[in-house]
């Protein structure tokens, strides 16, 4: 006679084999991939990793696209430039729904921009693009916010005379204010220790994605949602952010809504109040703040991470620093203010400002899409509701498009006359419907901030120093091991 714990271990086993061949059936009508099993899908294949450069191995298995499995979700994942590029835009609107993972939707809810889907993510895009250029994105006013955070990093830098610091705050903290500026309408000083909260709040929360805590949070939320543990910090992160926002609209709407909006948070509470009496609005305060909170966080931490490594580069190759010098040196006279489109005469130190961003490559993999109705995808049939991966990382490391992926090398960006050219592969803003949505201001600060600190400085390591890591620390965005640097004034 079996006992009720046999009979029940009986069931579980019984019911996993169902559920093993039932995979088995689904597998087939999608892309190759390793074998899933119940529970775990292919998380025990992968080591329970997951990375771009994992994915990129496992492409050279099982194709350009192909499928993984988390839990019972499987995920299609395209690799390589052509397989992102065609995947991303040979039906953009079918891939463009956004999955809201259970941490995220803990997070944010499903509002703002960043980790919206559906209506609400089109409204809070258009509004913020429209309102973006409003307030000068593409245009000289939007530049000057740029030039002057230049101005004031590089006094902080001259003001350390050639000691040895830490680049890592200041930079986050200059690009942080160019993005305030046009979202609360006035710039935080260094010494302000609520700014410092949000730039550590913010920081800890792009340590915290992809961690292995967070893969747990999203393969098991039930569980992990009623334990303590890091999942907790980061949450309350967040929770920081929102306050803060909150706190600059509740302060914009004591003052009332200016007849001529200038900022982001005035024309936000001027369209609540125009749209008040739409039915299907999604214009409310709680979007406001997630969307306020998606503008900070995608314009503060991937552009300085991107400075930041790209100073680490130029430590690590003085030949490339010095080149960059001598052709500011040429073209530009020492006063005079570094606009944006001074990068078409200055072919080389474009070059270089591309190389930093598609060899630090600081986005692990692309953020997951979501198809919004059934599609075909490179000539698979997918259904609504699957989770789609472009692994953005693969096309910047793409090597039939890059003479040398794994290597600093600008003249990835140069023709044989020295004239800078752009690359087809080079996506570091992602493709399709779901583009960055401040790629502008973006490539902007890059080349900006970048132009200013080398034409001012030389950059050293410390005395005694020797060794430089280039390697990444894994997170939601790849960092750099924290390093100090001398900026020698020229």
């Amino acid at each position: 006679m079996l006992t009720i714990s046999e009979v029940l271990i009986a069931l579980a086993v019984f019911l996993l084999i169902m559920q093993f061949f039932k995979l088995q059936r689904v597998r087939k009508q999608l892309p190759p991939g390793p074998i899933p099993l119940p529970v775990f899908g292919t998380l025990i294949q992968l080591n329970f990793q997951f990375n771009r450069d994992l994915l990129m191995k496992v492409a050279k298995i099982h194709g350009n696209i192909f499928t993984l499995w988390f839990g019972w979700a499987p995920v299609i994942v395209l690799n390589g430039y052509q397989a992102v590029k065609d995947g991303m835009t040979t039906y953009p609107e079918d891939v463009s729904g956004r999955l809201v993972s259970p941490f995220f939707r803990a997070m944010a809810k499903g509002k703002g921009i960043m980790l919206a889907t559906g209506h609400t993510w089109k409204q809070q895009r258009r509004f913020a693009l429209r309102t973006l250029r409003n307030l000068g994105l593409g245009k000289r006013g939007l530049e000057h916010r740029v030039q002057e955070e230049a101005h004031y990093l590089v006094a902080f830098f001259a003001s350390m005379k050639g000691k040895p610091l830490d680049p890592s705050f200041p930079l986050v903290h200059s690009v942080s204010n160019v993005i305030c500026a046009v979202v609360f309408g006035h710039r935080f000083s260094r010494e302000d220790e609520s700014f410092h909260e949000l730039i550590r709040a913010t920081e800890h929360l792009f340590k915290f994605g992809g961690s292995f805590i967070h893969h747990l949070y999203e393969i098991f939320p039930w569980l992990m949602c009623r334990l303590p543990g890091p999942h907790k910090k980061a949450l309350s992160c967040y929770e920081v952010l929102s306050s803060f926002t909150r706190r600059e609209i509740r302060m914009h709407t004591e003052h009332g809504i200016p007849d001529e909006p200038q900022d982001f948070i005035d024309f936000y509470l001027a369209h609540i109040e125009k749209s008040r009496d739409e039915p299907r609005s999604t214009y409310n305060e709680d979007n406001m703040v997630y969307s306020i909170n998606d503008l900070f966080l995608g314009g503060s931490e991937t552009t300085s991470t991107t400075l930041n490594w790209g100073l680490l580069y130029m430590v690590a190759n003085p030949d490339v620093q010095e080149k960059v010098q001598r052709e500011l040196d040429a073209v530009l006279s020492p006063s005079q203010l570094i606009c944006y489109e001074d990068r078409k005469d200055l072919p080389y130190t474009n070059a270089v400002v591309h190389e930093v961003q598609r060899f630090s490559n600081i986005i692990s993999v692309g953020m997951p899409r979501v198809c919004v109705r059934n599609t075909t995808l490179l000539g698979f049939p997918l259904k609504k509701g699957t989770i789609v991966l472009p692994n953005i990382a693969s096309s910047l490391y793409d090597p039939e498009h890059w003479e040398t992926p794994r290597q600093f090398n600008p003249g990835h960006f140069l023709d044989k006359d020295g004239n800078f050219v752009s690359q087809e592969a080079f996506l570091p803003f992602s493709v399709g419907h779901r583009v960055c949505l401040g790629e502008h201001l973006a490539r902007t600060e890059l080349f900006i901030f970048f132009a200013s600190l080398l034409r001012a400085f030389t950059f050293r390591l410390p005395e005694g120093v020797t060794q430089i890591n280039t390697e990444p620390i894994l997170g939601g965005t790849l960092q750099p091991h924290p390093y100090r640097v001398c900026a020698i004034p020229r």
